[in-house]
């Protein structure tokens, strides 16, 4: 983990992780990459040298997997690499005495962690998924910690134990939610994972000011799947329009998603440079990307432009639709809004992380004003 960080690991957390043993805040059945894009299953019992292994290893661990009909795997809860969690924690600033809201709980791991540093008394994790809330509070209670674990709607908040000094999320999302800044003290520091239509990378490093709202900086480090209320795919008439809007149509060949090809910088940028996009799916292809919804917000109405040239390349760091062919690629993730100044992300790429210090302002995310009917609802 020093070695992830770039720096020995601060005794607090040292004594944590030392505290806190990873291998059993895992299943007796994970999944591991299996090198062709995919997942393997990982059973304890099966290959117990391979499950320690990877117990201990610093890298994600999906713990949790979706399969469709057709043999698709789709990951739907991960173990965080030890050294991101570790990342997150240190960006958080945490000193004793604050009272701390998690935001997915996952395995219980993060709460463990927080809860060693702080005392259970001064942790709250919700979580949305009832049998992942269920193990997570058995996992803590096996390790010996008792943290408040919530099951629930983590856009959400938790207001009965409100207000709280740190919040950190274990998803990313497109918009932080008005909940999180209205159930924080100022001073109040914010870590969140953030996604975009073109990738779901670099996280959020916001201080809650008096006037209720956070702004801050784009960390290069980061991706995490997006929290299930932002996923949704859109259809336009029934989940954007307003009454009385009607979208204007036009069609390119140029696919949006080609202009930032494979350069992450360029991906992370356009996401933030084009916050207002809606995906839409075309059932008749099954293919996602073949249209898009742009707000305008000068006509206070939506444009679709109609891609003709496909999906953009698989890739780790974006989501891409399942091609006419058969190829099935991960479905896309997000949905809403987003709205922030340019960064530029480094993890999961060659070169070391990079921290630009460009600023966001969360009060000025339009999902806190303006989200559509079913965002609006905080699902």
């Amino acid at each position: 983990m020093a070695t992830a960080l770039g720096h020995p690991v601060a005794p607090p957390w040292a004594d944590a992780v030392r505290a806190v043993p990873r291998d059993r805040f895992l299943p007796d059945r994970i999944w591991l990459r299996d090198g062709a894009g995919g997942y393997a299953p990982c059973d304890r019992a099966v290959d117990p040298e391979r499950w320690g292994e990877a117990a201990f290893s610093d890298v994600p661990l999906v713990t949790q997997i979706r399969e469709d009909a057709d043999g698709f795997r789709e990951p739907t809860s991960s173990a965080s690499a030890p050294g991101t969690v570790l990342r997150m924690l240190e960006e958080a600033g945490i000193a004793d005495g604050q009272r701390v809201l998690e935001i997915g709980t996952g395995t219980g791991y993060h709460a463990a962690l927080l809860a060693h540093r702080l005392g259970d008394g001064l942790v709250v994790s919700v979580e949305v998924d009832p049998v992942l809330a269920d193990t997570a509070r058995a996992n803590l209670k096996g390790a010996g910690r008792t943290p408040t674990v919530v099951t629930g709607d983590g856009a959400l908040g938790h207001a009965a134990a409100a207000p709280y000094d740190r919040i950190i999320a274990t998803c990313s999302v497109r918009a932080v939610p008005a909940a999180w800044l209205a159930q924080t003290l100022p001073g109040a520091r914010l870590i969140v994972p953030w996604s975009t239509s073109w990738i779901t990378y670099g996280t959020l490093v916001l201080t809650r000011r008096a006037d209720g709202t956070a702004d801050g900086r784009f960390a290069g480090y980061g991706s995490y799947m997006t929290m299930r209320g932002q996923r949704a795919e859109s259809d336009l008439d029934r989940d954007l329009l307003r009454d009385g809007q009607r979208p204007c149509r036009s069609e390119t060949a140029l696919s949006p998603w080609a202009v930032a090809g494979e350069d992450l910088d360029a991906q992370f940028a356009v996401g933030l440079r084009v916050p207002d996009v809606w995906h839409s799916w075309d059932t008749a292809t099954d293919q996602a990307h073949t249209r898009l919804w742009l707000a305008d917000d000068a006509a206070a109405s939506w444009a679709s432009v109609a891609t003709t040239v496909g999906r953009p390349p698989a890739s780790p760091y974006g989501s891409t639709g399942r091609a006419a062919s058969g190829t099935r690629w991960p479905r896309p993730t997000g949905s809403g809004y987003a709205r922030a100044s340019p960064a530029s992300p480094a993890t999961a790429s060659p070169s070391p992380p990079k921290d630009t210090g460009f600023r966001s302002r969360a009060a000025d995310h339009p999902l806190n004003s303006r989200a559509p009917p079913d965002l609006a609802r905080g699902r």
